[in-house]
């Protein structure tokens, strides 16, 4: 079976998502004065930076899958079922994000929040894991060194969620900030000491 079809699924089901979080966020009501307005947004500024990272973490997970289906030539019954479950929880972040708005200094809150993102780093780890092993979705001639660096690309984010739930029971505001290692774990995880030797069509997966 071709791709295109869980290709159109998925970005419409991450574009949905990605929209839906802003509804976490309270509008001022007509007539108010500019004390006012300032006082809410300064009191939304969890909510904000909630919505900021959420957002960012579906970009990264968007990114990465678009990266795979780059070279994933085709799929299976087991392959759709693998991303259909990854989209059931990419549709979950807005509700994990509106828990965490919601009850700011609860460890469970921020731990739902913390799972869904290490699930959905497990399953698209599981999804190219799946499509590359004996290349039974992708061409025989992919480069091996992609398929190992494609592997890294789609786990980082499961050590720095699992940091993240870790910290969230000693203070859940500050499991915020394992995030923000991310972009380190990115640089360190998928750094390919031999890239340049990647054909041209191989590099625009990168």
């Amino acid at each position: 079976m071709t791709t295109h079809r869980i290709e159109a699924l998925t970005d419409g089901i991450f574009a949905i998502a990605m929209t839906l979080l802003v509804l976490n966020l309270a509008l001022p009501q007509g007539g108010k004065g500019t004390e006012e307005i300032q006082s809410l947004l300064a009191g939304q500024a969890d909510k904000f930076l909630n919505y900021a990272l959420s957002f960012v973490l579906l970009a990264i997970f968007w990114i990465r899958h678009r990266q795979q289906f780059h070279v994933i030539e085709r799929t299976d019954g087991k392959h759709l079922w693998i991303n259909i479950f990854f989209l059931l929880f990419v549709s979950l972040i807005p509700f994990s994000t509106s828990l965490t708005d919601n009850y700011p200094r609860e460890p469970l809150a921020e731990v739902f929040f913390d799972s869904n993102i290490f699930i959905l780093g497990m399953l698209l780890t599981w999804n190219w894991h799946y499509a590359t092993s004996h290349h039974r979705l992708v061409e025989r001639s992919l480069d091996p060194r992609l398929v190992v660096l494609g592997k890294r690309r789609a786990a980082v984010t499961m050590p720095v969620a699992a940091l993240a739930m870790g910290l969230a029971f000693l203070d859940p505001q500050i499991s915020f900030f394992a995030y923000l290692l991310l972009p380190i774990l990115q640089g360190v995880f998928t750094y390919h000491p031999r890239r340049q030797q990647v054909t041209p069509y191989r590099e625009s997966v990168s």
